[in-house]
């Protein structure tokens, strides 16, 4: 496994991360035994970044990576890099409201999340989404007290424009921006990329198989209870065909050379950049082991067109969110 900088901090990564979010719901239900079983072997293949969300599963998630890592060999265990989200307020139905990024939040939030994950120190801590009520540069400022006090190692930001993450980087260091990224979800090319690549911020990129449309796995009405597929608009009647004939033009590149659809998709992502780490959303054992495969795949000028001709910049039907979430995105203004 190799190993790249995070940002202009002292952590390296796993050249893949692995995304814990589907273990804790969102895509429907996971099997607890399995879900842990996906972490040791994830860590025991040299994967060190783990992504996750205090609010996933409403803590759901950090008890689960807790758990995991607890009953890890101390080698690996101790190689975990844990990148935590905060911010996202739910009810008890599992409802979603507004988030919260006020500085006493900020360390709010944290106190409940190292005593969750049962560890001394985050090492990646990050607003979930921009606080419209907020400044940046006072979110920034509570992660940075923590960084002094050694409750947090590094600041990081999600789903944020380039003027946020300037002001952000102003305050003090990045080391990454987490945001959606994929072959259907390409707009950060134009302004926020090159943004991170001027400051020296690196990119974790989620979404990489756009939650499993473009995995080669999907199947047309597969989404059941719970399952936020089941809201998205990439996967609704009068767009899922459209996106699913790209996926067989990319899987007739990927027939060609070999490999899996899924495993193209990730290596289309790790090869735009040294300075992005795809975070795999893999909840079982043979999904990481699929993605896994994807770090063999190596990419040259006719692969890559061939690929871009299979799947156009701009192609997918339908936005990533629903209306109301796009709305709220800084990324997306």
């Amino acid at each position: 496994m190799n190993h790249i900088k995070l940002g202009q901090t002292d952590m390296t990564t796993s050249v893949l991360g692995l995304g814990c979010m589907g273990m804790s719901g969102m895509y429907g239900p996971s099997d607890r035994a399995e879900s842990i079983a996906t972490i040791h072997a994830a860590l025991e293949a040299g994967v060190t970044l783990l992504d996750t969300g205090d609010f996933y599963g409403s803590g759901h998630n950090e008890l689960l990576i807790a758990e995991a890592l607890k009953s890890a060999p101390p080698s690996r265990r101790d190689s975990a890099i844990i990148s935590v989200k905060f911010g996202a307020m739910r009810d008890p139905d599992g409802g979603w409201s507004l988030y919260d990024a006020r500085p006493a939040s900020v360390k709010n939030f944290l106190a409940y999340s190292l005593q969750r994950l049962g560890v001394d120190h985050i090492d990646i801590y990050r607003p979930a989404r921009l606080d419209p009520n907020v400044p940046i540069e006072d979110t920034v400022g509570a992660i940075a007290d923590m960084v002094k006090a050694g409750h947090v190692r590094a600041a990081g930001l999600s789903e944020v424009g380039s003027d946020t993450i300037r002001r952000a980087a102003a305050v003090c260091p990045i080391s990454d921006l987490q945001i959606e990224y994929s072959l259907i979800s390409r707009n950060i090319e134009e302004d926020i990329l090159p943004t991170c690549r001027a400051l020296g911020i690196s990119v974790t990129a989620y979404g990489v198989l756009s939650r499993g449309l473009i995995s080669g796995h999907w199947q047309k009405a597969a989404a059941g209870a719970g399952d936020f597929r089941a809201i998205s608009p990439r996967f609704q009647a009068e767009n899922v065909d459209r996106n699913l004939a790209l996926v067989e033009a990319l899987r007739k590149v990927a027939d060609r050379l070999g490999v899996t659809v899924a495993q193209l998709a990730i290596a289309w992502v790790a090869a735009q950049g040294n300075d992005i780490v795809p975070i795999i959303g893999a909840r079982r054992r043979d999904r990481l082991t699929e993605a896994l495969g994807a770090l063999d795949v190596k990419l040259g000028e006719e692969d890559l067109m061939a690929i871009s001709q299979a799947v156009p910049k701009g192609a997918a039907a339908g936005e990533r969110y629903p209306a109301a979430q796009m709305a709220r995105l800084d990324s997306e203004v």
